[in-house]
């Protein structure tokens, strides 16, 4: 039986949407912008001033840093503060009024959007894509050096407490080769609402539903007891100081983890950019929202050669109706500034994520001009 649902993760476009390509003329450093002039070694700088308020995804923290700095270097005189507090309560602050923006690894559902029109206008809020990045289940088990291989029922078994040591031997059939301790197995959740969770348990309902009997939820299962820690970099500190320890994270932030290799069709796949974007070349656009809207949802069922299907997308939900002019104008000075190829090369740097394509920075760009103040 089916016992939790809370919206639906989603994932950008296509694996073409990943390569890294020059920015489009409105984020050139060489060009010109209604909003300022040029900067220091011929680069933009932005006449917007004031302070923008964002929280969400603990998962986008690094990247969100690198933006603010950046940001801030082509526009002196304005701020941005990010509050990473986990997508669930990026979202709620976002929707009862305390963030201008919020961060999410997963995208709103319809009830969500719905409630997005009271505090956003009559369309309601948006998302831009900023990132996408793999979910590392990552593990920390003395005797256990480098990549594990697991399909998605064993995994699925891991984590809902069936399968408590590490010699057991559906692991063991994935891994002829290694000689697997007794160490009991301790799983470590998100003890927040999470995207990462949500992201993680989407994969394990569509890939593994014989064993996973709950619906995709940015909570982790009550019925399901396991240790738990606050955001990405607790569950990270929590594993990393527990022998026999696994949990889900980001996979830029596992540190010194080492991580699963996930079965896909008859190859065990490790996670990489560019394993995150063969997951995401089937998916389909989410319909019934903001007509700028552009999350879409991801196949999680993927038996595509070298696709890696534990994939989250980190958007920025922003409204398409602010009250004032003055943070329309911010808005969309720091949103171009995240699509803009500085921005997404300086999230890949700190981050580890994979750009987005020319095609999908002119569609953010279209969205972003969309944002109005009300009348």
């Amino acid at each position: 039986m089916k016992l939790h649902r809370y919206g639906r993760a989603a994932a950008i476009l296509s694996v073409a949407s990943l390569a890294l390509v020059a920015c489009g003329e409105a984020n050139n450093p060489g060009g010109e912008n209604a909003n300022g002039g040029d900067g220091e070694n011929g680069g933009e700088t932005s006449e917007v001033q004031g302070t923008l308020s964002g929280g969400g995804s603990s998962a986008q923290e690094a990247a969100m840093t690198a933006w603010t700095n950046g940001f801030t270097s082509v526009a002196p005189e304005a701020q941005v503060n990010y509050a990473s507090v986990g997508s669930g309560s990026g979202r709620e602050g976002f929707l009862g009024g305390e963030y201008d923006f919020a961060g999410s690894d997963a995208a709103m559902d319809d009830g969500e959007w719905e409630q997005s029109q009271e505090v956003c206008g009559p369309d309601g809020a948006f998302h831009i894509p900023s990132y996408i990045s793999p979910i590392a289940a990552a593990y920390n088990v003395e005797g256990i050096d480098g990549t594990l291989n697991l399909d998605a029922d064993t995994l699925a078994r891991i984590f809902t407490g069936d399968i408590t040591s590490w010699d057991d031997e559906a692991i063991a059939e994935h891994n002829p080769d290694l000689d697997l301790p007794d160490t009991p197995i301790t799983v470590v959740h998100r003890a927040d609402d999470s995207g990462t969770t949500e992201n993680f348990t989407e994969y394990l309902e569509a890939a593994a539903p014989d064993v996973w009997e709950w619906e995709a939820d940015g909570a982790w299962p009550a019925e399901v007891s396991s240790e738990s820690a606050q955001q990405t970099s607790g569950v990270v500190d929590l594993t990393t100081s527990t022998d026999g320890a696994i949990t889900y994270a980001d996979a830029s932030q596992i540190g010194g983890l080492d991580s699963v290799a996930v079965q896909v069709g008859e190859e065990y796949v490790e996670y990489s950019p560019e394993a995150a974007a063969q997951a995401v070349a089937s998916s389909s656009p989410v319909e019934g929202q903001a007509p700028n809207n552009m999350a879409v949802e991801l196949d999680r069922e993927t038996e595509e050669s070298g696709a890696y299907p534990i994939v989250l997308v980190a958007y920025n939900i922003f409204c398409n109706e602010y009250p004032e002019q003055e943070t329309v104008d911010l808005v969309k000075a720091f949103g171009e500034y995240v699509v803009s190829e500085d921005g997404q090369s300086t999230a890949e740097s700190a981050a580890g994520n994979a750009p987005m394509s020319d095609e999908l920075r002119d569609q953010a760009l279209e969205a972003l001009d969309q944002i109005s103040a009300a009348e």
